[in-house]
C-alpha cells in the first residue's frame, strides 16, 4: 500500500482518532454446544476479532463471477477447498451484503444463516478433524465497498462507470466473494470472470486461456498458482490498453492503463520490469510468475500491491511508488504477516525499498533520507507512534511506513551492509510463501549478526519518542 499526497493528507487528518490498546493474542477458538463443535467466527486476531474464521484452513478458491457494469450486478459461484483443523458441525465464511442463493458442502445441500458479515454454514454431515471438504456458495447482488474513515476510506469491490476498481486491504474481499478473509489463511486462486464484450477483466497471476466472446459477453480466465492472502485478490474491470512481454530477466510482464492514462503505459511497463529484475538481486528470486501493474481511472488516493498486479488508483505512478509496490511482492505478498499489528513488516520494508531504489539510481542515498527524517523535531507525530505495534484504528499511520523504514536503516548501520543484505535474502528465502511475525525477524537478525539487537528494535519499534 502506498498513498498519494492527497492520501497522506487524509491520513494525517485522521491520525488523532483514538486507537484500541494493545492486547495479547487469544488462541483461535471454537464453541461447543450440545456436543457439537462450531468453527470460530474469527481467526484469532484481537485487533480485528471478526475477520477470518476458525476451524479450517483454505487451500484453494475457484471464483466464477459475472459482472454487469451498467446494472452494477455481480453473479458469483465460489468453490472453496479447505481442510478442517477440528471437528466441525458448522463453520463461518466472511461475506458482506450480496444475496446467498445456495450452499453445498461436498455436493450435499447445506443450511446457512447470515449475521452481519458472517455467513454460517451447517453441512448435512459433520466434518471430521483433518478432513478435506469443498464448499460451494452461489450468490448475487450489487457489491457495496467497505468504508472505514479511520483507515483507507473506501476499499473492496468499488463499481466504476466501465467496470470495477478492486483493492481490498485490509478486509474488503468479503465485499465480492465469500472467504476466510484474513492474511493468516493464504490459498491459491482461479478466476473465471465474464463481462460485457469490450470490457477487460484483470486478475492475479496469469491468463490460462484466450478471452472467449459469445452472445455479447467475454470470459477471462486467470490463475494465481502461488499462495495469496485474500486482500491481495483482484478482479479489476474496465477499458484498458495493454502491453505484454517479459522483463530482461525473463519474467512475464503485463502493464494495463485506463485510456485516460495511456501515455503512462510504456513507462509503467518498462519501470515495472526494470525494478522487478533489480529487486531479485537485492531480495532474492522473484516469488511469482509474472509482474506488472494496472492504472485505473478511479481516484482512490492510494496504490495497492495486488499480487502480481499492483493497482494504482487514478494517477500516473512514479518510479518510487512502483518500487514500493513491487517490493511488496516479497514483503507482504510472499512473506505475509500473521497479524495486522505487524504491518511494519510490509510497509516499513516497502518504504525502505523506495530509498534503496533512489540509492541505486544515484538520486539520494538511504543514509541521506534517514538523516533528513531523523532531523524532524521531537514534536513530530511520527515519534509518538511506535510502528512495531500498528493500531487497528490507525493502521496505515505514516509512522508504520516511515519510522518502519528508518528501523531498517538503523539496523543496517548497526550490523553493516554485508550482514544486512544477507539478512534480507535469508528472510525472504526462509519464509517464502509463509506467514511471519516481528519476533521472527528480530530473531533472524540477531542470529546472523551475532548481536543483541533488543535495545535497537525496542527503541525504534516499540517506544514512543525519537530514538537517539
Amino acid at each position: 500500500m502506498r498513498f498519494t499526497r492527497s492520501g497522506v493528507a487524509l491520513l494525517a487528518a485522521l491520525s488523532t482518532l483514538t486507537a484500541c490498546t494493545a492486547s495479547d493474542e487469544p488462541p483461535i477458538g471454537n464453541s461447543v454446544v450440545g456436543g457439537e463443535r462450531a468453527g470460530a467466527a474469527g481467526i484469532g486476531d484481537p485487533d480485528f476479532p471478526k475477520d477470518g474464521n476458525g476451524g479450517y484452513d483454505v487451500a484453494h478458491y475457484d471464483l466464477d463471477v459475472t459482472y454487469t457494469p451498467k446494472g452494477k450486478r455481480l453473479d458469483g459461484v465460489a468453490t472453496i477447498r479447505a481442510a478442517a483443523t477440528q471437528d466441525l458441525s458448522s463453520f463461518n465464511l466472511d461475506l458482506t451484503g450480496l444475496h446467498v442463493r445456495g450452499v453445498t458442502v461436498d455436493d450435499a445441500a447445506a443450511t446457512f444463516s447470515r449475521q452481519g458479515s458472517e455467513l454460517t454454514v451447517r453441512p448435512a454431515k459433520a466434518i471430521g478433524a483433518s478432513s478435506s471438504f469443498t464448499v460451494k456458495v452461489t450468490y448475487s447482488g450489487r457489491p457495496r465497498p467497505a468504508n472505514d474513515s479511520a483507515n483507507l476510506g473506501t476499499y473492496g469491490f468499488i463499481p466504476t462507470p466501465d467496470g470495477a476498481f478492486v483493492a481490498s486491504e485490509p478486509n474488503g474481499s468479503k465485499t465480492w466473494f465469500p472467504s476466510n478473509d484474513h492474511p493468516a489463511d493464504k490459498a491459491t486462486f482461479n478466476f473465471t470472470i465474464t463481462v460485457p464484450a469490450g470490457v477487460t477483466a484483470l486478475a492475479n497471476g496469469e491468463m490460462t486461456a484466450k478471452p472467449a466472446t459469445k452472445g455479447g459477453l467475454t470470459t477471462y480466465r486467470w490463475s494465481e498458482r502461488h499462495p495469496m492472502a485474500t486482500y491481495l485478490a483482484t478482479a479489476t474491470l474496465g477499458k484498458f490498453d495493454l502491453r505484454e512481454g517479459k522483463t530482461a530477466a525473463g519474467i512475464l510482464n503485463l502493464a494495463a492503463t485506463d485510456p485516460r492514462f495511456k501515455r503512462s503505459l510504456d513507462h509503467l511497463y518498462t519501470a515495472s520490469g526494470e525494478i522487478t529484475d533489480y529487486w531479485t538481486t537485492v531480495f532474492g528470486p522473484y516469488p511469482f510468475s509474472s509482474t506488472g501493474g494496472v492504472v485505473d481511472d478511479y481516484s482512490a488516493g492510494y496504490a495497492l500491491e495486488n499480487q502480481t498486479k499492483p493497482l494504482y488508483g487514478g494517477f500516473e505512478p512514479d518510479e518510487s511508488i512502483i518500487a514500493h509496490e513491487l517490493a511488496h511482492q516479497w514483503f507482504g505478498n510472499s512473506l505475509t504477516i500473521k497479524r495486522w499489528k505487524d504491518l511494519w513488516l510490509n510497509e516499513g520494508f516497502a518504504t525502505y525499498a523506495e530509498w534503496l531504489w533512489s540509492e541505486h539510481k544515484g538520486t539520494k542515498t538511504a543514509d541521506a533520507t534517514f538523516n533528513e527524517l531523523h532531523a524532524r523535531p521531537a514534536s513530530d507525530p511520527m515519534w509518538s507512534y511506535p510502528p512495531g505495534r500498528a493500531k487497528p484504528d490507525d493502521l496505515f499511520n505514516q509512522s508504520v511506513y516511515t519510522r518502519g523504514g528508518m528501523t531498517l536503516h538503523a539496523l543496517r548501520k548497526t550490523i553493516g551492509d554485508p550482514t544486512f543484505f544477507t539478512l534480507l535474502k535469508t528472510w525472504t528465502a526462509e519464509h517464502r510463501y509463509g506467514n511471519v511475525t516481528t519476533e521472527q525477524f528480530i530473531d533472524l537478525a540477531e542470529r546472523l549478526s551475532g548481536k543483541d539487537l533488543g535495545p535497537l528494535f525496542d527503541a525504534w519499534l516499540f517506544q514512543p519518542g525519537r530514538p537517539a
